[in-house]
């Protein structure tokens, strides 16, 4: 990996760590546990501008970085984020595969796969099979939310191909 590269995706991996941190402060919406993804947008840059296995890893090195920061390691709340975000990872991956689906299709694909692990997982931790019928609440919010997460994406993609050169 050259030193171009690997400083932009330092930059990327800082920048959805902050993310991260600074959506943990915006209130839940009407849906408890329901976010914004704003971290996302970093994942899907990456996606686009770098590939898969850079993305994975940036999700990855977010993901415990984070968790490292705010204490979670060990805690529910990481064991959340792990299978949300690579459920989220391999839906994106696999629909950005298609390409037939924009980046704000890729997002909302991720948006649900993120919603989905996380069910799936509190639903294991909790043992309450019931959640599962939380789990459409969820993606009533991560379909506007993936949109948004997407267009922001695609934009800063945008600008990032302009300003880096890859």
């Amino acid at each position: 990996m050259n030193t171009k590269r690997l400083v932009t995706l330092s930059l990327f991996l800082s920048m959805s760590i902050v993310l991260s941190i600074v959506e943990s402060f915006i209130p839940s919406f009407a849906i408890p546990g329901a976010k914004l993804g704003l971290a996302n947008i970093m994942t899907l840059v990456i996606l686009n501008l770098y590939g898969e296995k850079d993305a994975f890893l940036i999700i990855i090195l977010r993901i415990f970085l984070v968790g490292l920061l705010r204490g979670t390691i060990g805690a529910p709340a990481f064991y959340l984020s792990v299978s949300g975000g690579v459920l989220a990872y391999l839906l994106m991956i696999l629909f950005n595969r298609f390409r037939v689906f924009s980046v704000v299709g890729v997002s909302v694909m991720g948006s649900l796969g993120h919603s989905l692990g996380q069910i799936l997982m509190a639903m294991v931790i909790l043992s309450l099979p019931e959640l599962v019928y939380y789990f459409p609440f969820l993606f009533l919010i991560a379909i506007p939310t993936g949109v948004f997460t997407g267009l922001v994406a695609k934009r800063f993609t945008e600008i990032s191909k302009r300003a880096i050169i890859i």
